[in-house]
């Protein structure tokens, strides 16, 4: 009988001991072979390979969780995957990680730090490798899970000074200062703040925004308008209207995202608004359509894509047990000014 052909367990999932019988080696070289540790003879490898594709061999990541401690998974929590924002920060952190043996795994947290309370318990239970976390917004039971575990962590688009705590992002303070610097030093006056979400970078970019104008003692908090539902263009455009309707002397806006105002833009183009000269509109983080907009969009381009990266590759050091030079990795932002302001 063909070893491949004997009975496997009650389940039907072939088993490395399978794989091993197969290419007629223990179980241990076999694992070995699979790991693609140097210690195995090339043909050995070649052959448990051979055994391994045939019988369509799956390695068990609970088992090598239990053998190692460690998983090879990854998960990483952000807090939506409608926005664009968070969706070039997954596509950099699985090209980091994927070609050095790691899988992430996408938690999404809409913005609730129980949700992510109830996430990390689950993924905490399969021993991850490592975590990527997004921000710094969470329960304290959740903090103590992280800690309890002793798995690495590393921080994403936020930053602290706080011993012992690892991150990679921006200062969102900072940006939301530049911005608004930006449309201070273009001779405006009245210059309002529109938000949605209000999720804690958000209102970091609101701090940025009132530290500013209160340097040049024009703050008045009557121009901010601050919205909890979603961020979206449509709402955008709505909270422009709302805006010029009980505020008709603004002339300037600075957007806490730029879908608010790409949907903005549309909606003065509708209403007959004069883009820049009447109104000037900026947004944060350079999404894409931002550059094609009529006026194109003046913004705060974000480094999604360099922390996604940046930041899995200060866990892959963690994990490697090499503490990088700096906790806080401050990765900067770009005022871009377009035609809108």
């Amino acid at each position: 009988m063909n070893p491949s052909d004997r009975k496997r367990r009650p389940s039907g999932r072939t088993t490395l001991s399978d794989v091993a019988r197969a290419a007629e080696v223990s179980p241990i070289t076999a694992s070995r072979a699979l790991r693609g540790e140097r210690s195995v003879a090339p043909e050995l490898v070649e052959r448990v390979k051979q055994a391994a594709e045939q019988l369509g061999y799956v390695p068990d990541p609970a088992a090598r969780a239990l053998a190692s401690q460690r998983s090879n998974q990854v998960p990483v929590l952000v807090p939506l995957l409608s926005n664009a924002l968070f969706v070039d920060v997954l596509e950099a952190v699985h090209r980091t990680l994927l070609p050095q043996g790691f899988q992430a795994l996408i938690g999404v947290t809409h913005y609730s730090p129980e949700q992510e309370e109830q996430l990390l318990r689950s993924y905490l239970a399969h021993r991850p490798a490592g975590l990527l976390l997004t921000g710094f917004d969470r329960t304290e039971a959740a903090r103590q899970l992280i800690v309890g575990s002793g798995v690495p962590c590393v921080h994403l688009m936020e930053l602290t000074r706080a011993s012992g705590v690892y991150c990679v992002g921006f200062s969102q303070v900072d940006a939301g200062h530049a911005i608004t610097q930006h449309l201070v030093q273009r001779g405006r006056q009245r210059i309002a703040f529109v938000a949605a979400q209000l999720d804690p970078r958000t209102m970091q970019r609101a701090e940025g925004y009132r530290r500013c104008l209160r340097e040049q003692g024009v703050y008045d908090a009557r121009l901010e308008l601050l919205s909890p539902q979603p961020s979206s263009m449509r709402l955008g455009g709505e909270l422009l209207q709302d805006l010029l309707s009980t505020r008709p002397d603004v002339d300037a806006v600075f957007f806490c995202n730029d879908d608010l105002a790409q949907g903005a833009l549309l909606a003065a183009l509708r209403l007959g608004i004069d883009v820049p000269n009447r109104l000037a509109v900026a947004g944060f983080n350079d999404l894409s359509g931002s550059d094609q907009m009529v006026p194109p969009l003046t913004t705060v381009r974000t480094p999604r894509g360099t922390i996604g990266e940046a930041s899995a590759h200060m866990l892959l050091g963690l994990i490697r047990g090499k503490v990088p030079l700096q906790h806080s990795l401050d990765l900067g932002f770009e005022l871009v000014v377009r035609g809108s302001s």
